[in-house]
This record gives C-alpha cells, structure tokens and sequence, in this order.
C-alpha cells in the first residue's frame, strides 16, 4: 500500500496516472478472483456499510423509476445494522423469521414476497454475531422465480467460507477489506452482470459510472493483496481458527449455566466466532475480567457498544443480551491467545458469582 499512498488520479492519461490505474485494476482482478466472479463486476466503495447503502438505494430507485407504489425489503432481525438502517430510511420493511439458531427459512421468504410484490430481499452470508451460515442459495432460488432482487451481506463471512459470487444467485453482495486483513475504509459491492443501477454516489464517471469520486488506489491494492493471500491459504486459516474455537468452547461449555448459540453443526456456522449466553452474572463485569487478563471479547449488551439497544441479533433469538459474551478468532490469533482465553473465562466468571448476593 505504501507504494500507492501518494498516487496519481487513475483516470488521467499521463505515465503515472496509468500506473494508479493497472494497480487499481490489478486489485480488481485479485478481489474479483478471490469472490469467484469477473474484475467488471466490482465497485470499490469505502466498506461495506457504503456498499450496503449502494446496494438498496440502487435496487429502490430501480423500483422507484417503474412508477410502482411504495418499495417494500424484506429482511430478518439477524442482519447487520446496517442493512436494516440502509433499508428502513428508504422503504417499508418486512421481517422474515429466524429460528433459535438464527437462520432463515427460504419459505419464509416465499411468503413475504407472495404477500406483497417485494423490491429487494437481505440475505446474510453469515452472522456476524452468532455464527449462522445462512442458506443463501435457496433463498436465491426463491427471490430469481419471483424476479425479486437480493442482496448478500458478506462482510461476517468473506476470508472464512469460499465464496462464488457468480454461482450464488445473488444480485448483489458486499464485503469489508477490513474484516479479512485487508485495510480499513475499504470495501466492494459485486453487482450481477446484467443489473443496471443507478449509482448511491454521483459526481464523476469512476468505477465504470458507477461510484462517483477519486479511487482510493492504495487501499484497493491493499484489499488484492490480501485477497490473494486468502485465494491460497482461506482453508487453512479457517481450520486453524475452527480448532482453537473450539478449544475455548469446550472450556466455556464446562461452565455451569452456560450456553452456545447459533447452529450446534460446526458446518453450519462460522469457524471463528464463538457467543454465548452465562447465567447468574452480567457480560460487562466478566467483559472488564477478561480485559485486566489480557483477554478481548464482545457482549451485545447495550453498555459494550456504541448502540444504546441491546443486540437485535440475539433479541431475534430470544436470547439475553445482556448475558451474552462473544470471542473471535481470525488470522492474528494464536495458541496463547486462546490458552489464556480459557484459562480467565472459568476464573472471572466464578470469582463474579461468588461475590454476587445469595
């Protein structure tokens, strides 16, 4: 990236600004390569929050030039933030249901979109809280026969499951750099080849029309080339992660009064993420234990994040938010890491019940 920090404008004509623009295009490649689809069906934006908004605002203004009465998307309380805000600010919304592990059942979507004509339906790739691997093909299968549009978050689970854009059926898909060791502030939206949208950012003729603005070239090259890093070794960071997972889940599940949640088969969820609820204690003091032993986890409770609303994703559940404690592993964790990780969880939530009144 350093090579590129200070680059010319990729859409000039002179010898530096062709330089910007074959870095620019070969991270591309190297993304598009990665998402199993073509270089031409990559937009550049910066994250996926962005290309989450691209997304909807593309597919409701396509909805809206067809003179049809108010857009309607449907989505499930599991997805991101994001989505729903994206999606809520720009039309009606229709909640699909979950089941306790959180995953989506393409009937319900049947339904929705039988119930009434549906511009554009949300489909997480995988969940970002609890793990579920969503099955995103049949859901595709579903909105294709009703010419519904469909949009994959796949920010949760790009650099951890293989991903074929081209084979998924989806319409549109969105990922971070930043969530599979690439750069933060940069991100991609894949549109289906075909799909015409109209762009969420206007005021220039980059990404073939369809972001406005100057590129960010040296984040792009940083995102290939973590994307071409993964192309070779996704399998093996994501045994690695699934079996030092599942260290600490074993631990954590030989705590009384604890519980996991998302899908009980290791094949159905994320290899990397463990959350689970505790009993007889709150998530923040154990939260507060773990970090004065080294140790960095993640509640859903409203006081561990910047939402003053406990985590939808586990109210979506039915789970207690407020007990709840989420651990990551990823391509920077190690042995030690889950080593100390097991060891404090036990200490820290033993010595809490023990000061607990009764």
């Amino acid at each position: 990236m350093i090579r590129w920090l200070d680059s010319a404008d990729p859409g000039r004509v002179h010898t530096e600004g062709h330089m910007a623009r074959a870095a620019l295009e070969e991270a591309r490649e190297q993304v598009a390569a990665f998402l199993g689809t073509r270089g031409r069906q990559v937009v550049f934006t910066s994250g996926a929050t962005e290309a989450i908004n691209a997304a909807v605002f593309g597919a409701v203004a396509r909805w809206s030039e067809s003179g049809k009465e108010r857009p309607r998307i449907a989505l499930a309380g599991v997805e991101h933030s994001a989505v729903r805000e994206a999606s809520e600010r720009q039309a009606e919304i229709r909640l699909l249901p979950v089941d306790r592990a959180g995953m989506i059942d393409p009937h319900g979507v049947t339904e929705a979109i039988a119930e009434r004509p549906t511009t554009l339906v949300h489909c997480q790739l995988a969940n970002h809280e609890i793990g579920t691997i969503q099955k995103v093909k049949e859901v595709a299968e579903v909105c294709r026969e009703s010419a519904v549009l469909l949009h994959v978050d796949a920010a949760a689970g790009a650099g951890s499951v293989r991903i074929g854009f081209d084979q998924l059926g989806a319409d549109f898909l969105s990922v971070s750099a930043a969530k599979l060791g690439g750069p933060r502030g940069c991100g991609v939206l894949l549109i289906r080849r075909g799909l015409r949208v109209p762009p969420f950012i206007a005021g220039g003729m980059q990404e073939r029309a369809r972001r406005g603005g100057l590129e960010n070239v040296a984040a792009a090259a940083g995102f290939g080339a973590a994307a071409a890093e993964l192309a070779s070794t996704l399998e093996r960071e994501a045994e690695s992660a699934r079996r030092l997972m599942q260290q600490l889940r074993d631990v954590a599940l030989c705590i009384d009064g604890v519980e996991a949640f998302g899908p009980r088969d290791e094949r159905d969820r994320l290899p990397g993420l463990l959350c689970v609820g505790l009993d007889r204690v709150e998530a923040e003091p154990v939260l507060v234990g773990l970090d004065r032993a080294g140790v960095a986890a993640h509640s859903g409770s409203s006081c561990s994040s910047e939402s003053l609303e406990p985590s939808p994703v586990l109210e979506a559940i039915g789970a207690d938010a407020d007990h709840s404690l989420r651990f990551t592993a990823g391509w920077s964790t190690t042995e030690e890491d889950v080593r100390m990780a097991c060891e404090a969880l036990p200490a820290v939530v033993a010595r809490l019940r023990a000061m607990a009144p009764g």
